[in-house]
């Protein structure tokens, strides 16, 4: 992946007319931009972004504590063919990645016991696709926003079954066959996640 981004940098920077800065938030949290002009129409981008956030699921037997952490790296292509009205192509580094904790509600999990897992990506480079208004190197303050997607993949879930101190050695090894079948369904609770919606809006300054 490292390679690709020195690729890409490589490529955007050519015949590099003027740059800015940009700050915003949104869906993948707080980040900033560096933009640079190549021809009138079309500029390059790369720029950070991350964010913490919690939220909570439920399957038929667990509920689920998840602590979101993202976290991003972009590089983008800018074509601007109307004004300051643009659609962005490019990559984005995604090192996303959800940790969840679940309580079971009885079932086939033993009294005291927990899960443990973690959600990745299936994707770590990410393609993106989405449009937008302004540029981060036009000169000047100016207000920029992109909407668009990430093509992420199914999120992997990977699970694992603490047993309580007051569950026996047999009962918790029993009990470790029905972790893949909760796996399973938390597989299916996520799939539907394969696409990351992008909606950030900032400020930008150009020199």
């Amino acid at each position: 992946m490292r390679a690709v981004f020195v690729f890409l940098l490589a490529l955007l920077s050519a015949n590099a007319q003027a740059a800015g800065i940009g700050v915003r938030a949104g869906t993948t949290g707080l980040g900033a931009d560096f933009g640079w002009g190549i021809i009138p129409t079309l500029g390059g981008r790369v720029g950070f972004s991350a964010m913490n956030f919690d939220v909570d699921f439920e399957t038929s037997e667990i509920n689920y504590d998840a602590r979101a952490k993202i976290a991003n790296l972009n590089a983008f292509l800018d074509w601007s063919p109307l004004g300051p009205f643009r659609i962005t192509a490019g990559v984005v580094g995604n090192n996303n990645k959800v940790d969840i904790t679940g309580q079971p509600r009885g079932g086939s999990f033993p009294a005291g016991s927990s899960l443990n897992g973690t959600v990745k990506p299936e994707d770590r480079l990410t393609p993106y696709l989405g449009i937008g208004y302004g540029n981060v190197w036009t000169a000047g303050v100016n207000f920029y926003f992109d909407l668009g997607i990430m093509f992420q993949g199914s999120p992997k879930v990977d699970l694992a079954l603490n047993c309580g101190p007051s569950t026996g050695t047999a009962q918790c090894t029993s009990a470790q066959g029905q972790v893949e079948a909760e796996r399973r369904r938390v597989q299916d609770e996520l799939d539907k996640y394969k696409y990351y919606p992008v909606l950030n809006f900032g400020i930008t300054v150009g020199f």
